[in-house]
């Protein structure tokens, strides 16, 4: 059987979108994802779940950044169509990847964001969230499915060259703000319901 692979943190033996991360491993990792943090110390874990075993490791923090500077790569994924499961290391990210800097992974012209390379993403069109749409190549986001199913986004096309504000979304940090020039504020209070919205375990 294939292991599914998530990273999630622990806060205070709670762990923010944990309906989410049962579903991306299956809802038989439900009870040992429960043991797993009754006992765990507070931080962010690697954990694979081949149905019958629930496998942690500790790793270090988010490579998310708030204000960390971007820039726009092709996504190594961009001939595929629609969400996947999210790779476990070694994956073609590592080869996006920089340190210090956030790569915003593109369609091969390099015209519309699919998603970032450790995060996916939100924008805000002025009125409401904006989720990019359903086809578009990237990791099935457990971050994404929250604000999709207990939230009101619409699903658009969000372009490289668009002023809409963007926020990266994961697990480990919630939200995160980086540098996109000729990008306005995301609005702070929007921002901060988001943040609550994923800190929820459900």
């Amino acid at each position: 059987m294939t292991a599914h692979y998530t990273v999630l943190r622990v806060t205070d033996q709670r762990m923010p979108l944990f309906e989410e991360h049962v579903q991306r491993l299956g809802e038989a990792s439900r009870a040992p994802l429960r043991h797993f943090l009754s006992q765990a110390q507070g931080g962010v874990y690697r954990v694979t779940w081949d149905g019958a075993e629930l496998k942690t490791t500790r790793r270090s923090d988010s490579r998310l950044k708030e204000g960390s500077p971007t820039r726009f790569v092709i996504s190594p994924f961009a001939d595929r169509r629609g969400r996947f499961a999210k790779p476990a290391p070694p994956s073609p990210y590592d080869g996006v990847r920089v340190e210090g800097v956030t790569s915003l992974l593109t369609d091969p012209l390099g015209e519309e964001i699919y998603e970032a390379c450790v995060a996916g993403i939100v924008a805000w069109d002025g009125g409401s969230l904006v989720l990019p749409p359903e086809e578009v190549p990237a990791v099935a986001s457990v971050a994404e499915r929250r604000i999709a199913t207990q939230l009101s986004p619409r699903r658009a096309r969000i372009g490289v060259d668009s002023d809409w504000p963007i926020l990266l979304i994961n697990a480990v940090v919630g939200t995160c703000k980086v540098n996109i020039p000729g990008r306005g504020s995301f609005p702070a209070t929007v921002r901060a319901h988001l943040d609550v919205v994923l800190q929820r375990e459900s």
